[in-house]
């Protein structure tokens, strides 16, 4: 049994009860981040279990990476913010791939820096937890972008 946070949410996924799953690619799932810290804030989870790029088949490698951009478009387009934060990370329990696209609005944080610097209790308040609506309508923006993207 795979005790990976990533496997197990790709699971929920298949079984159709992942609420912030937005569309499935041939590489990977788009996800909505659970707390919306950063409105728009997505993640794109690989379908390997793979802890590094170079792992992946050049093949299916070069298409994650064609996709996680089309991923970031979208985003890009949904929400329009002044800039996009991408990153790949991999400590801890989450060591399956997958990309954190953050869209970042001048002033977003009290100094400017990688959202990481913010403090947990403030990244994580339950105040940034999407409500149905407000993922539905999140998920209504990702889905429309990438239907006008032909993805």
């Amino acid at each position: 049994m795979c005790e990976c946070g990533v496997c197990e949410r790709i699971e929920l996924i298949r079984q159709g009860k992942n609420p912030y799953f937005v569309r499935e690619l041939e590489t990977g799932y788009v996800v909505l981040g659970d707390y919306q810290r950063f409105p728009g804030y997505t993640l794109f989870l690989c379908k390997e279990h793979a802890t590094e790029l170079h792992f992946l088949e050049p093949e299916f490698r070069n298409k994650f990476l064609q996709e996680m951009a089309c991923v970031a478009e979208a985003v890009y387009h949904a929400f329009e913010p002044d800039k996009l934060n991408y990153e790949l990370l991999g400590t801890g329990n989450a060591v399956h791939m997958h990309w954190h696209i953050f869209p970042r609005r001048k002033g977003d944080t009290p100094k400017a820096g990688p959202v990481w610097k913010l403090d947990r209790t403030e990244m994580y308040n339950e105040k940034y937890r999407p409500t149905e609506k407000e993922l539905a309508a999140m998920k209504e923006k990702l889905n429309f972008e990438f239907d006008r993207m032909g993805v």
